[in-house]
């Protein structure tokens, strides 16, 4: 079987977003690369959305960009600003078609369907795979959204909803998600921060119905996008060999109390660039203590107190939009964290800090 220099496992949005930065970087012209992946076709199948708080390689795949959103609960709503780091929106379909295409383009990457159809005893291999056990019982962002467009104008594409709980709760933690890409096309996602054990809350169909003919009082409508997926809001424990490192989620790249992912794994692949001929030796790239830290607080209060976590989130917001941005995207200072930290109900994010 034929060795390689470099294998990337698993080609989502990690592997291909590793293997992109190092091909356009010229360090696979004299080093041979193979990516395993078993999927057949590169269709859309997810949307990343974020906060623009770095540059990364992507702007040509994002689909729109907001300058204001707004969060809300019952009878009380927060309009903010995002100016300086507008929110934006890639669609995974045109991502993968544009690294696809780049990544062909060079003899010395490789595409195979499984890891058993190489030798990767000398590789130096990039894992994107996160452990397949069982954890339902974890704490997961899980959610369905649908992409719909109306036959008239609906929405305001100048300002998007990050977050509605003014919906039924479940005695879990549940919002809407709102991204009008024009005044008739807009993708909305029911979110749901729980457990995967309660089955009674995934009717997700039967949430938009209800949420987009009740609440928003759209009836004529033509779904013609479908989403749905999990996030873990827990630390990923995956076991690996001397010559394996983690990327992506398997890598701890999604921020716990966000689920946000994307920017990570670009600024986890620059390191990697940066660092590829002595990567071994070098320190294992984090997203930083402290967020890791604050986030197992915000997780153990999400857990013990579902109900007071809509008017929790609700806070957050209540700091300078920039702050909290800031601090979501998991580029604070003190400062900032602590305009935020101030926002939180203190007793009990106190009895969380020492349980």
């Amino acid at each position: 079987m034929k060795e390689f220099d470099y294998v990337i496992k698993g080609a989502g949005c990690a592997g291909l977003s590793l293997a992109y930065e190092l091909n356009q970087n010229q360090k696979l012209e004299k080093k041979t690369l193979a990516i395993v992946e078993p999927r057949q076709i590169y269709d859309r199948d997810k949307t990343w959305s974020f906060w623009k708080t770095i540059n990364h390689n992507f702007d040509d795949c994002v689909i729109k960009n907001w300058s204001n959103f707004t969060v809300n609960i019952k009878g009380k709503m927060h309009h903010l600003k995002c100016d300086d780091t507008p929110y934006q929106t890639v669609n995974s379909g045109i991502f993968y078609k544009k690294i696809i295409s780049n990544l062909k383009s060079n003899s010395n990457i490789s595409f195979f369907k499984d890891i058993n159809e190489i030798n990767t005893e000398r590789s130096l291999i990039f894992n994107s795979v996160p452990n397949k056990g069982e954890f339902k019982d974890r704490l997961w962002q899980h959610f369905f959204g649908v992409e719909i467009e109306t036959p008239k104008d609906t929405f305001d594409d100048k300002i998007f909803n990050l977050m509605d709980f003014d919906c039924d709760q479940r005695n879990s933690v549940h919002f809407y998600y709102t991204l009008p890409f024009s005044k008739n096309k807009a993708l909305i996602e029911t979110t749901w921060l729980s457990s995967l054990n309660n089955e009674k809350i995934m009717d997700y169909e039967n949430q938009i119905k209800e949420y987009l003919e009740k609440k928003l009082k759209i009836k004529d409508y033509k779904i013609i996008f479908k989403e749905k997926g999990a996030i873990p809001l827990f630390k990923q424990i995956n076991f690996t060999k001397n010559n394996e490192i983690n990327i992506g989620t398997a890598g701890g790249m999604t921020r716990l109390s966000t689920g946000y992912t994307f920017l990570n794994i670009q600024e986890h692949s620059k390191y990697i660039r940066e660092n590829l001929e002595k990567i071994k030796n070098k320190k294992k790239y984090t997203i930083g203590k402290k967020y890791h830290f604050l986030d197992e607080i915000f997780i153990r209060v999400l857990k013990d107190n579902p109900k007071l976590m809509p008017e929790i989130f609700f806070k957050m917001f209540e700091v300078e939009s920039k702050k909290v941005i800031n601090f979501l995207s998991n580029k604070s200072n003190l400062l900032e964290d602590i305009s935020v930290i101030l926002k939180m109900p203190k007793v009990i994010f106190i009895k969380a800090l020492f349980k």
